[in-house]
């Protein structure tokens, strides 16, 4: 297989995986019950990590540069994820706790988030993992803080989205020196990545 057929192919997949998560977005727009100021608050950190966490797990294989092995495993987990929320939701019908919709099982935030967290967890081990997992968990508080959820659909998000990142990560064996922190500056939650050479 050639450079070209490679890059033709990343290039496919990040355009489907682009637009997974276009249409993951079309379905978790439109609030009927009108939201306090922390829940509105709570709602668009939840959107924006939506798109975030799947954007940092994409872009820690290019970081530890572990070749288009980890993107590719990342975006089978990630397709799978999405295909079996939306089957479920559309399947299951159960109506959202604000009268929204009826796509409410299982939580389709809450699975790329937690699909995103397991694949670093299970590629790059717990020390990454750990953080990645505490923001996926904070989706799903804000997903029932929205009143888009109960527990139980947070809860069956997560185990999609775990699952399915479990069946198809490997783990990365290359022992480079990264490191993640978090924090906060000016009471704004950070992420930091250092890449000692």
């Amino acid at each position: 297989m050639n450079i070209i057929t490679i890059l033709q192919r990343r290039r496919y997949g990040f355009r489907f995986l682009l637009m997974l998560l276009f249409l993951n977005s079309l379905l978790t727009y439109g609030q009927q019950d009108p939201l306090s100021s922390s829940q509105k608050t709570h709602k668009i950190a939840g959107d924006v990590l939506l798109g975030t966490m799947p954007a940092l797990a994409l872009s820690s294989s290019f970081i530890w540069r572990d070749g288009q092995k980890g993107s590719y495993q990342f975006s089978k987990a990630l397709a799978c994820t999405i295909a079996v929320t939306y089957g479920l939701k559309l399947a299951i019908n159960k109506e959202r706790p604000n009268g929204e919709n009826n796509n409410s099982f299982p939580s389709g935030h809450t699975s790329v988030a937690f699909v995103s967290a397991a694949f670093v967890q299970k590629r790059y081990g717990w020390t990454y993992g750990v953080p990645a997992y505490l923001l996926a968990g904070y989706v799903g508080y804000t997903r029932m803080e929205a009143k888009k959820h109960d527990g139980v659909d947070v809860l069956a998000g997560a185990t999609i989205g775990i699952g399915m990142s479990y069946l198809f990560t490997k783990r990365f064996d290359d022992k480079k020196k990264l490191g993640i922190s978090s924090g906060f500056i000016e009471n704004t939650p950070t992420i930091v990545l250092t890449y000692k050479f």
